[in-house]
């Protein structure tokens, strides 16, 4: 079997699991079923949106992504995703320049991805992100990237052990000032999900999620604790909330400049990092 039929046999599986359908949103008249889904997730300030119908329907002709998850006939989730690319290993010092085309790779950028609240620890999300790998490697693209908030525990369980991807970089305030209901007054700093579709990780959390790991077990390791909940935090306490964005961040810095890098989660939900493994 294929790397590609298998990764459509674990989506449809996902689906399943779920009790939903995922399709992609082609149709001009259908894209709008992303818009008011990412405007739900993450609400937006009166009368504003999140991203228009045209601009879903210049994404989808130019080769981009755009799907939504369905319970039935409801809408319940929705993802956008655009292609990218990124300097290859080898290329990314002295000798790699825009011109040459060899020292770029296309990747799939997802942007957005959420779930609407009564559909969530259903496992939805999970299953938007295998449906979105299956495409993308129908499309020849092996690798998606994304952003992901660090302190976000349930996101993080997703990225590093249900998807298998790879946490890499620490972008402080990555987006500037946000002013949706969910991020508003935090600084928007973010880690970056590399997910290698192919891979190893991928295949094997595709199949099952991946375990949480020991920090004992590296010779070297270091932990970064999150909070239970920083979503709520940020309305019972933000200055507590503030306080964890700041201390993980600079964790977060400090062991990425000294070559640590994340390897899993352990059984409280928190990083663990070690030298010498990109995991």
């Amino acid at each position: 079997m294929s790397v590609v039929d298998d990764a459509w046999r674990a989506a449809a599986r996902a689906e399943e699991a779920a009790g939903i359908s995922i399709r992609t949103l082609d149709d001009p008249n259908d894209q709008g079923i992303a818009v008011r889904i990412f405007d739900e997730v993450w609400p937006p300030e009166s009368g504003a949106t999140h991203v228009k119908s045209n601009l879903l329907r210049a994404l989808v002709h130019s080769g981009g992504y755009v799907a939504a998850a369905f319970d039935d006939s409801q809408p319940v989730g929705a993802a956008l995703a655009v292609v990218g690319r990124h300097r290859v290993s080898g290329h990314e010092s002295e000798g790699g320049s825009p011109e040459d085309a060899s020292s770029w790779h296309a990747h799939l950028h997802s942007h957005m991805a959420g779930v609407v609240d009564a559909y969530r620890n259903r496992h939805v999300g999970t299953a938007i992100k295998l449906h979105q790998r299956a495409w993308a490697l129908s499309c020849g693209i092996d690798t998606v990237v994304w952003s992901f908030d660090p302190l976000v525990r349930r996101n993080a369980r997703l990225n590093v052990q249900k998807l298998g991807t790879h946490v890499r970089d620490y972008m402080p305030n990555f987006y500037g000032n946000m002013d949706d209901a969910i991020n508003a007054g935090d600084p928007s700093d973010r880690v970056f999900a590399w997910w290698v579709l192919d891979g190893a990780s991928a295949i094997s959390a595709a199949r099952a999620p991946i375990a949480d790991v020991d920090s004992a077990d590296f010779d070297d390791a270091r932990v970064i604790a999150i909070p239970d909940d920083i979503v709520s935090l940020r309305t019972t306490d933000p200055d507590q909330a503030l306080e964890w964005r700041m201390r993980v961040r600079e964790q977060f810095l400090d062991a990425l400049e000294h070559d640590f890098s994340v390897v899993g989660l352990d059984p409280h939900g928190s990083y663990v990092l070690a030298k010498g493994s990109d995991s």
